[in-house]
């Protein structure tokens, strides 16, 4: 669709999208973002005139920002109205800025948040995604604000225009929504019922991504290990994991997140003997008291927690195995507290998302009796993350002197223009930082993949600078290498476009050269 001009300069009207929370969040605005540019939106980064523009307030200069809500924490809406009070003087002094608002906490709050944010122009729910295009311009054009939630699902995600910042890794939504009832989780009132897409759909989807030049796809739901109960086959993840080992083309494929209640022994025969499936894991335990297990609605108990990691272990020796705690959950007492320090080093967890418990409004767990004061939540959540670094640590340094397949990718290396590295991820999902050899002519892209040797461990990387003395450093470029170059120079072409001027023949960009001496 022929972009939208705005009348200043005869520029693009451009776009920024900021996302906050889990994955399903980061899927969805993909969905957002291939919205807006067939609606003719172009993302703010390809016209540097706008983004020269961007303020602290973190509107990256675009004609439109989407802020994509997370309802997960207790300060969720403070950070959002926070973030918004920050923007109106950026809008006022924008004419024609527009912000539109998403996600959990736009599912949440509805109405409410142009109330105590009234120069917010679009307020949209989980539900309905695809109508982002249709409100920006009918707020646009009423020149006042839209809202527009529904109760359940109308258009499955996937079925929307996408577009993925990934060119080598790509997410595919097999369900939405979740039948649970963790007395803790507001997710199920947001996102609504478990909804499951078929089979073949997302089979399809895989193969697409893949013909696109994708060689890893993470298999997304909000309890992957149920999908399949809503159209009567409950051995249908195990299916379809196998069915993504016969998909030429794709090298590894993940997903998340499972529930330990219902995760079974086919699934776990399905990993060991798919050899695409990558030897990664991650199990949510949130706690190691059975009395706050119960207290919580999670129905499995310590015990068979621990069994599912023996039995992961006993199939996939090399699994990394993650998992997400909450601290301070009501009533938890310093007994309750010890078991969830037991069961996690009994785990020995490759990393952990630590919470401490904050109180949601609409959860049960938000009107029980006896919440934990918070300096001893602080006091407990900092002995767990000292106990996790030291376990992380330990498994570490054990892979010290291992070989490792690393897929590069881009931007999570922070430091790797210092320190003259590269990074990706291991088979295991951990971070490696990889040394690259003197005298290099050309460094491998993202999508490429590189076999080192594991020369250092840290609590949250490994580095492998076996390259560096003539060691170990075996580089296979792939078409996911390939399709990335091709997104740099589109991204190239499409800068010069919006400019308003002809694409020439460009050079392909480097990343991490050591240069000669």
């Amino acid at each position: 669709m022929t972009a939208q001009k705005n009348t200043e300069n005869n520029l693009p009207r451009t776009y920024a999208i900021r996302t906050m929370g889990c994955q399903m969040n980061v899927h969805d605005s993909e969905r957002f973002a291939g919205l807006l540019e067939e609606a003719g939106y172009v993302p703010v980064e390809l016209v540097p005139e706008k983004a020269a523009r961007a303020t602290e307030a973190g509107d990256q200069g675009a004609d439109v920002l989407v802020i994509n809500t997370c309802s997960v924490r207790e300060n969720a809406a403070n950070r959002l109205f926070g973030n918004l009070g920050q923007l109106k003087a950026v809008k006022e002094a924008r004419p024609g800025m527009q912000i539109a608002v998403g996600g959990c906490l736009a599912q949440q709050l509805r109405e409410g948040i142009i109330d105590r944010a009234p120069w917010v122009d679009v307020v949209l729910g989980t539900h309905n995604l695809d109508v982002l295009p249709v409100l920006l311009e009918r707020a646009r054009h009423n020149n006042e604000a839209a809202v527009e939630i529904e109760e359940s699902l109308k258009v499955f995600p996937s079925t929307l225009p996408t577009r993925r910042e990934s060119a080598y890794a790509a997410w595919v939504s097999i369900s939405v929504g979740c039948n649970n009832t963790c007395t803790f989780c507001i997710v199920p009132q947001l996102r609504g019922k478990e909804h499951d897409r078929r089979p073949g759909d997302i089979l399809a989807e895989v193969e697409a991504v893949v013909a696109e030049g994708a060689i890893e796809v993470t298999l997304l739901g909000q309890n992957v290990n149920s999908y399949g109960v809503s159209f009567g086959d409950r051995g249908a993840f195990a299916k379809l994991l196998r069915a993504c080992g016969e998909i030429e083309g794709l090298e590894r494929v993940r997903f998340t997140s499972p529930h330990p209640a219902a995760f079974t022994d086919d699934v776990i025969d399905a990993m060991a003997e798919t050899p695409n499936v990558m030897p990664s894991l991650h199990m949510p335990l949130q706690s190691g008291s059975d009395r706050i297990l119960r207290a919580m609605r999670r129905s499995y108990r310590s015990e068979k927690f621990l069994g599912i990691l023996d039995k992961v272990r006993e199939r996939i020796p090399h699994a990394a195995i993650t998992t997400d705690i909450i601290v301070g959950f009501p009533g938890e007492t310093e007994e309750d507290f010890q078991a969830t320090l037991d069961v996690v080093e009994k785990s020995r967890f490759s990393s952990a998302f630590t919470f401490i418990y904050s109180p949601r409004p609409g959860t049960p767990a938000a009107e029980m009796d006896d919440q934990v004061p918070p300096e001893v939540v602080s006091e407990r959540y900092q002995r767990l993350i000292d106990l996790q670094q030291r376990i992380v640590l330990e498994e570490n340094q054990k892979l010290v002197g291992t070989t490792v397949d690393v897929l590069v990718s881009a931007g999570e290396g922070r430091k790797d223009a210092e320190t003259e590295r590269i990074s990706g991820r291991a088979a295991d999902n951990r971070l490696v930082h990889i040394g690259l050899p003197a005298g290099l002519e050309v460094a491998p892209r993202p999508g490429d993949m590189i076999r080192v040797q594991i020369t250092y461990a840290a609590p949250h990387h490994l580095v492998a600078d076996s390259g560096l003395n003539g060691g170990l450093f075996e580089v296979r470029r792939t078409r996911a290498g390939d399709a990335w170059e091709r997104q740099q120079r589109r991204k190239e072409e499409l800068i010069l476009e919006a400019s308003g001027k002809s694409p020439v023949k460009l050079g392909m960009p480097s990343i991490g050269l050591r240069p000669n001496n």
